[in-house]
């Protein structure tokens, strides 16, 4: 075939294989040590950012599917993790429990690590032109959508 990507210099690809692995590791030292994986992980840091968010709300902020968010919401809800709580024109805005709020410090490290595994050897001016470059990428997307 003439055309044909190359997956060596493919730039979304090279960005999947770093999510993928990043992901992979960070889920599965979570599993080990908390028995949650890196959607509950997700929701918890939503949470501690954003308090009083509903799930709709984590999910749009997290960009992951509402049945995502939802499966996480209920697993941490059985572990007494978060709390639901009423708001205004029945909305159930979320908030981490004290034992949520632990739950995070304990978790934060790991997730930390895979930073700290990108960014590495770059300078302060590089990662800002990185997450600059990820953001608008982001909002390329957005708009393209």
């Amino acid at each position: 075939m003439n055309e044909v990507i190359e997956p060596e210099t493919f730039t979304p690809r090279l960005l999947a294989l770093l999510s993928n692995a990043l992901v992979w590791r960070e889920s599965h030292e979570l599993r080990r040590r908390f028995d949650l994986g890196t959607n509950e992980w997700r929701v918890l840091s939503a949470l501690s950012t954003r308090p009083g968010i509903s799930a709709t709300e984590v999910s749009d902020f997290l960009g992951v599917n509402k049945a995502v968010v939802s499966k996480s919401v209920n697993t941490l809800l059985e572990r007494r993790l978060i709390v639901l709580s009423d708001g205004p024109r029945g909305s159930r805005p979320l908030y981490l429990t004290d034992a949520g709020a632990q739950m995070h410090r304990d978790m934060l490290p790991i997730s930390l690590r895979g930073q700290d595994i990108i960014l590495e050897g770059l300078s302060q001016a590089d990662v800002a032109r990185l997450n600059a470059f990820l953001r608008a990428g982001l909002a390329k997307l957005r708009e393209a959508d």
